[in-house]
């Protein structure tokens, strides 16, 4: 299974969170992005939540840079 990533960077937000993180798999790849987005951002963790980030994977691994929004 190729490497999947998330980028908080992508999205403007009031902490300016600069966090991406990376799996091998979409599963571990959910929950690691699950607990950044309740602790963190004060989501609340739901379906819709879920279904939100797994829209936002990528496959491979966070550019260095800031990528655009």
């Amino acid at each position: 299974m190729a490497r999947k990533f998330i980028d908080c960077r992508e999205f403007p937000s009031d902490t300016n969170c600069t966090v991406a993180l990376s799996a091998d798999s979409e599963d571990e790849l959910m929950e690691a992005a699950v607990q950044h987005a309740v602790s963190v951002h004060r989501h609340e963790d739901s379906p819709e939540l879920r279904s939100a980030l797994r829209k936002l994977f990528h496959d491979g691994t966070p550019p260095i840079d800031r990528p655009s929004a």
